[in-house]
């Protein structure tokens, strides 16, 4: 495997982290570039279930360099929890985790500002995890955040910390939030960095060396497509880069060394939290919900389900330049009759074959669908592409096909057998 992006083509939750865990047996490296503890990608290896918000899902297996790179924002004391719960389950993790010295922090007064500006929304809500993911964004575009290298050096973190933590009190003051406690949360941060300082580096550099090396690097991509900042359906969107660009700026490493793009996408479409979603569908979230499916592995909350939209994951062939794609949670339709597909939008006597940039637009649009016979047998048991039902088959296909990108894996269950490479 060369050097390969692997990115999510829907809403997000399409199944990244079962997908890279299957792929990183052939790479080297595995690097998270944007998004922060808001992600949760689950992996399921011999029954056991581990779930990774910050670290790269290369941990879980043994030789593999995992990096956190400089487009990510990192909150450290989550960051510990996580390193902490991994060792407590047999999780080895040493040499084999880097941090960029230039991630950006989230901290205290972010998580406090975004429950504040959400709950200020109402209707309106984004639905954001509450993790303060948007804010610390929000710092480093406004210059003001503080990163890593200042992390890990108590004199300079001290003075900054308090800088910050003046002006983010008094606005939350403002808008009658209680102040936090500036030495709780310098406290916090240094015990943190005590714990994160061996792993902080330079991870641009390590990666180029990597590369003159020849050494094989895995992007994993955190959310999708379409709650990219500037490709998805603003402003019900994360605040960092989702699509394949996002891999280059948040690591470092150039376009010119990426080789292969791979998208991920469920063989139906799910979405959490506000924001349109034109093929959604009561019926069949209540069908997946029944089984047991479709719950945020981050929050817990039930995703929003409906039917594959073709128009959606067209158009993120397009944005990413994916060369093949990976289906997903396929066996989530083994007891549906009748299976639906949107191949169009209709807006306003218009038919649409990509999604319109106004969110209101997208929420009036109608799916123009057709219609596909379902299989009615489990799928969990088939470990070669003609172990599948042949109505299985041709539905795949025909997604590859609608999207416009060749079909490479087939996901019918979250355990590493359950992985069909085509």
């Amino acid at each position: 495997m060369s050097n390969t992006i692997l990115t999510g083509a829907q809403w997000g939750d399409e199944g990244k982290g079962k997908i890279i865990d299957f792929l990183t047996d052939e790479a080297d490296i595995v690097v998270r570039s944007q998004g922060g503890n808001n992600a949760g990608h689950t992996i399921v290896i011999g029954g056991e279930k581990y779930v990774l918000h910050l670290i790269p899902s290369g941990i879980l297996r043994k030789s593999k360099i995992c990096v956190i790179g400089n487009g990510v924002v990192i909150d450290p004391v989550s960051l510990v929890a996580e390193i902490e719960g991994l060792r407590k389950r047999g999780v080895s993790i040493g040499k084999n985790l880097l941090i960029s010295d230039a991630a950006h922090l989230v901290l205290p007064y972010h998580r406090a500002l975004d429950g504040l500006r959400e709950a200020g929304k109402g209707k309106n809500k984004i639905g954001t995890t509450g993790r303060g993911i948007g804010p610390a964004y929000g710092d480093k575009v406004a210059r003001t955040g503080l990163r890593m290298c200042d992390l890990v050096r108590p004199e300079i973190l001290t003075k900054k910390l308090a800088a910050r933590m003046r002006e983010n009190n008094a606005l939350l003051k403002s808008h009658g939030v209680p102040p936090l406690n500036g030495r709780a949360v310098l406290k916090d941060c240094l015990a943190a960095a005590d714990v994160l300082r061996p792993y902080v580096t330079n991870t641009v550099v390590y990666l180029h060396k990597a590369l003159q090396g020849g050494k094989r690097l895995l992007f994993e991509g955190a959310q999708g497509t379409f709650l990219d900042i500037d490709h998805g359906t603003y402003p019900f969107v994360t605040s960092s880069n989702t699509t394949a660009g996002g891999a280059c700026t948040g690591s470092g490493v150039p376009p010119h060394r990426v080789d292969r793009v791979m998208g991920v996408m469920k063989a139906y479409t799910t979405r959490v939290g506000g924001g349109p979603l034109p093929t959604e569908d009561a019926g069949l979230s209540d069908a997946l919900h029944a089984m047991g499916r479709e719950f945020g592995a981050t929050t817990g909350r039930a995703r929003r389900c409906g039917w594959f939209d073709a128009v959606a994951t067209h158009y993120a062939a397009m944005v990413n330049g994916i060369d093949d794609i990976a289906i997903t949670n396929l066996d989530g339709l083994d007891a549906i009759s009748t299976i639906r597909v949107c191949t169009a939008y209709k807006l306003d006597g218009k038919t649409l074959s990509f999604p319109p940039a106004d969110p209101d637009d997208l929420a009036r649009c109608k799916p123009v669908y057709a219609e596909f016979p379902g299989w009615n047998t489990p799928t969990d048991h088939a470990r070669k592409f003609s172990d599948l039902p042949h109505r299985a088959r041709e539905y795949v296909k025909k997604l590859a096909e609608l999207t416009g990108a060749k079909l490479s894996i087939v996901s019918i269950g979250p355990a590493r057998d359950q992985t069909i490479r085509l």
